[in-house]
């Protein structure tokens, strides 16, 4: 089975904020949000508490720069009764109490800080983890249609890049913006507090910093959103050539799979170097902008201070809250532009979780002590679409131990039976029964294990050998694992691989044959000793001699066994007791081999197409 955090670390006038980056937008921001707060309803008395700590955080952190201010004030005013000679100079009594305090102050802020992050990380990671146990329950309710339907990426991304934006989001974001909206209002009110005049100079800086940001940003948007595509190309190039490697080596493709890589390669960097160069163009530009305004506030706040207005410790005071208002708002622009792909990233987890599953089992199931194998279809009208009828009336009726093939051209819908039969799909009239009880009267588990199935593409995973091969029936032991192996002929091969069958598959199993594959998952049918087979071309990627094998093996497999075929080669399925003929997804024909060659229809053409020879002009 196979298997960005981004921080604004800016301060003051230096540093501009990070480049905001264009994502995926929800459609219903604001119905999106209101169910993410429904959804964290149930951890209210923790956010509330993270809320609190994170203000009064940052409340200590704002008053800090104030009390250093005195410190400041009573070392000019120490120095200058020293210089002057009308007083006994530093009072270092007053600064270390001041200093002592100061530090009291930032140690309760970093543990109001401390203790915030911790709550509100628990919180993130147990929301990360309903998200994501929700979506993997309601992966096994979604009725087999989403999955014909939706991409297997989609479905993958909801789960890992989705989830983990939410998660980073209420991790970092949340508490960030109740910092930075109680770091600006706390900032304001304490420079009004200061001076009023230098204030408003600070002020009249911040839309020309606004104002450059934007301009920047407007710029280098593009650019990282070509950089992010172009990745991508790379990406895939890449993939693509390893995954298909051998392909590309056998047709001496390596010269042309490099000049691909080149231009996709030449685009990124282009892109990159643009988008990098623009994004650090912030930092001087925010520079020389924070120093002309510095420059501003000091001779406003020299010449304040001269006429003794306010006090020369107000004015280094008041230069720490200008670095500390401008990261802040800052962040804020940030933030905003992260809970717009927040919501995205909630609305396509919340559109999952909210797909229609499949309908109820019934209240009251049937759930006989043994199942004989009798099928029989009654009537049966089906279609994927309800105005698209591709099964009418098909009605069979198919007693225990016999063998049923269903033949066709590709694309003819010889697998829809074996969804129907196993409730992968509904039908939309008629009865299915299985031993005169209808298959919506059982569970789909019960159902279903009465079922063993072998399908043409394998499916294997990460795990050893045995392991795979008792998928069949956990419960089976070493001992029924090996006499099923034998059964389907694996322990003729198992012995000559490496740790025989403790071998471990790669997440391909691509480290076995096909064919060995396949007889493994034969192996697993066998095992899992069900009443009613589903053979899907199961012969089809192996040699003619390990088929031949693989026949006498299912011969015994199939003895007292229900057995549904779906075969291409017309050969293998003369013995048949019946025989479907499907085209266009309707059948068009049924009976045995011989009745249907005596009424040389579609299935005598299909036939006579496999075993008599083109007649050469």
């Amino acid at each position: 089975m196979s298997k960005n955090k981004q921080k604004s670390n800016n301060e003051g006038f230096g540093h501009g904020p990070a480049v905001m980056r264009g994502g995926q937008k929800a459609k219903d921001f604001k119905g999106t949000m209101k169910k993410l707060l429904k959804y964290m309803s149930d951890y209210k008395v923790s956010i509330i508490v993270v809320f609190i700590f994170a203000m009064a955080s940052a409340i200590f952190m704002i008053i800090g720069p104030k009390i250093l201010g005195k410190v400041t004030t009573k070392l000019f005013e120490g120095i200058m009764t020293k210089i002057t000679g009308t007083g006994s100079g530093i009072d270092f009594v007053y600064i270390g109490n001041i200093l002592l305090m100061l530090a009291g102050i930032y140690l309760i802020s970093s543990i109001f800080s401390y203790i915030q992050g911790w709550v509100m990380s628990g919180v993130s990671m147990d929301i990360s983890y309903r998200f994501r146990d929700q979506i993997s329950k309601k992966i096994n309710k979604l009725p087999l249609k989403y999955f014909d339907n939706t991409n297997q990426g989609e479905v993958l991304s909801r789960v890992t890049n989705d989830v983990d934006t939410i998660s980073q989001t209420l991790n970092q974001s949340l508490t960030q913006l109740i910092t930075s909206i109680t770091t600006v209002v706390g900032v304001l009110f304490m420079m009004f507090s200061i001076s009023w005049q230098m204030t408003l100079v600070a002020l009249a800086i911040i839309p020309i910093s606004m104002i450059l940001i934007a301009f920047v940003v407007k710029y280098s948007q593009k650019y990282f959103k070509q950089q992010q595509d172009y990745l991508g190309n790379v990406n895939g190039h890449i993939e693509e050539m390893y995954g298909g490697h051998v392909v590309m080596k056998a047709f001496n493709g390596e010269e042309e799979s490099i000049k691909d890589f080149d231009k996709f390669n030449q685009k990124l960097y282009g892109a990159a170097w643009k988008s990098q160069f623009l994004s650090g163009m912030m930092m001087p530009i925010m520079n020389f902008v924070g120093n002309i305004g510095y420059v501003g506030i000091s001779v406003l706040g020299g010449w304040l201070a001269a006429k003794r207005m306010i006090e020369v410790g107000d004015i280094q005071a008041f230069i720490q809250y200008v670095r500390s208002f401008t990261q802040p708002i800052a962040q804020l622009a940030n933030i905003s532009n992260i809970f717009q792909q927040t919501a995205a990233a909630a609305e396509r987890v919340f559109e999952f979780l909210e797909e229609e599953e499949e309908s109820l089992d019934t209240l009251n199931p049937v759930k006989p002590e043994t199942i004989e194998g009798n099928v029989e279809f009654k009537n049966v009208h089906f279609g994927y679409d309800s105005d698209k009828i591709i099964i009418n009336n098909f009605s069979a009726n198919i007693k225990a131990g016999q063998k049923i093939a269903i033949v066709g051209p590709t694309g003819a819908g010889k697998t829809t039976m074996v969804k129907l039969l196993m409730r992968f799909y509904d039908i939309n009239s008629g009865e299915i029964l299985i031993d005169n009880n209808n298959i919506k009267d059982f569970t789909r588990k019960d159902l279903r294990s009465y079922f063993g199935m072998v399908l043409q593409d394998t499916w294997l995973y990460n795990a050893s050998i045995k392991d795979n091969i008792r998928y069949g029936n956990l419960n089976a032991t070493d001992e029924e694992v090996y006499e099923a192996s034998k059964a389907a002929h694996v322990d003729g091969f198992v012995h000559a691989l490496p740790d025989g069958y403790d071998m471990v598959l790669n997440e391909e199993a691509s480290n076995i044959s096909q064919g060995q594959k396949q007889l493994i998952t034969i192996a697993r049918a066998i095992l899992a000793n069900p009443k009613i087979l589903i053979l899907d071309e199961a012969t089809s990627s192996v040699d003619t001699r390990t088929e031949v094998q693989i026949q006498k093996a299912m011969i015994n497999l199939m003895k007292n066994r229900t057995s549904f075929i779906i075969a291409h080669r017309l050969s293998t399925i003369r013995d048949a007791d019946l025989i479907l003929v499907m085209n266009h997804g309707d059948i068009v024909e049924q009976g045995n081999h011989k009745e249907l060659l005596e009424r040389d229809g579609f299935y005598a053409d299909l036939y006579k197409s496999q075993f008599e020879a083109p007649v050469e002009g």
